[in-house]
């Protein structure tokens, strides 16, 4: 193994390490215990209860997880604490999960869930605990800036991980260390078969741990039943074309699941208004956006000048600038929807972001004038 693949805390004394019980974050973890002069503690968030988590196949930091990260830690001689923060999880991501559903946004628990338990939490344990820094698997890069430390993507675009930390303070980038940024995911395995890792194979857990089937539509109803109400699916004057069976099973941009026949174009979500419980649908050139509102923005660099805006966590950063809270995009974007976040880069470095409140629409030919929308239209 050559340590000079990888940073991570020199001259730390004391380091905590996030640990899931998957590869990732047992390679973090060895790593650390290699680090010489360090003490090194394994941290795990219980995130579910423990016997419906060994239920859950793709589930991360519960079950089978938390006994994997245990037996890791034990291979390592490194301590191993697990905390419980099920309710909190629970209230500050899954209840959120399914009230962005209710309220027509499109949401990304991926964010929340590093906002709140991941890092929110585990940073107040970790200095609790007196360490000088906190470890995790992410796969991000933190470059040591003029300014300070700075967040950058990951060397392997496959793996970049940071649309999903947007939300990162400076307070917390400079406490945090994110060792595999620079590496490829098979190096990433190769060095947990070289430490002999017994999770060296493992799968890697699921886009969104709390769903593992991947039927978001039927845990929103579980929690919210009234998300199963029905309504009108019209089209951008208002007349009717059809009935939907819940808003939960729409995002805007989406085509597929609408049956409406008869129409002369293939017709897309264009929004979805939730106090009236209904789909419009239009034409891919009424998707067009051409500037959207951002609210509770995180800064991490200078938005005042040219920069790149990624809307989707699989779409391309397109060109763009920022006026007060407003994106304002060079060329119209397409499928921009209120509740997913909108992160800012100038280059590799991530500038921040924020999340999309309501969208502008970009007027194009043949397309009636579009009213702004939000997902409290």
């Amino acid at each position: 193994m050559d340590s000079g693949e990888f940073q991570l805390a020199p001259g730390a004394r004391r380091i905590v390490v996030a640990m899931s019980g998957g590869v990732d974050s047992s390679v973090v973890a060895a790593l650390a215990a290699r680090q010489p002069g360090a003490e090194v503690i394994g941290v795990t968030l219980q995130l579910y209860d423990h016997g419906e988590a060994t239920k859950r196949a793709g589930a991360c930091c519960a079950g089978r997880d938390i006994r994997d990260a245990r037996a890791v830690c034990d291979k390592l001689g490194i301590a191993h604490y697990v905390f419980d923060h099920e309710s909190s999880f629970r209230a500050n991501v899954v209840d959120a999960f399914a009230d962005e559903y209710l309220a027509g946004r499109t949401p990304i628990p991926c964010v929340q869930c590093n906002m709140g338990p991941k890092f929110t939490d585990l940073l107040a344990l970790a200095r609790d605990l007196g360490a000088d820094c906190l470890a995790t698997g992410h796969y991000v890069r933190r470059v040591e800036g003029p300014a300070g430390a700075e967040l950058h993507r990951a060397a392997d675009p496959a793996r970049d991980q940071s649309y999903f930390l947007f939300a990162t303070t400076q307070e917390q980038l400079d406490f945090l260390r994110f060792p595999l940024g620079a590496l490829p995911k098979p190096r990433v395995r190769e060095l947990a078969a070289e430490l002999a890792l017994l999770v060296a194979d493992k799968p890697d857990s699921q886009d969104i741990c709390f769903v593992p089937d991947g039927d978001y539509a039927s845990l929103v109803k579980k929690l919210r039943p009234e998300a199963a109400t029905g309504g009108d699916i019209v089209d951008l004057a208002g007349r009717k074309l059809g009935e939907h069976r819940g808003l939960v099973h729409y995002t805007v941009g989406q085509r597929r699941g609408l049956e409406i026949g008869g129409t002369p174009e293939p017709l897309y979500v264009v929004r979805l208004e939730a106090e009236a419980r209904r789909v419009v649908v239009g034409p891919r050139a009424a998707l067009a956006v051409a500037a959207a509102r951002l609210e509770r923005l995180n800064v991490l660099g200078p938005l005042d000048g040219p920069l790149t805006a990624k809307v989707r966590s699989m779409a391309k950063p397109v060109p763009a600038r920022m006026t007060g809270d407003r994106l304002v995009f060079d060329a119209p974007e397409y499928g921009v929807a209120p509740g997913q976040a909108a992160v800012l880069y100038a280059g590799d470095r991530v500038l921040g972001g924020g999340w999309i409140a309501a969208t502008e629409p970009a007027l194009a030919p043949g397309v009636e004038a579009l009213p702004a929308m939000s997902a409290s239209h």
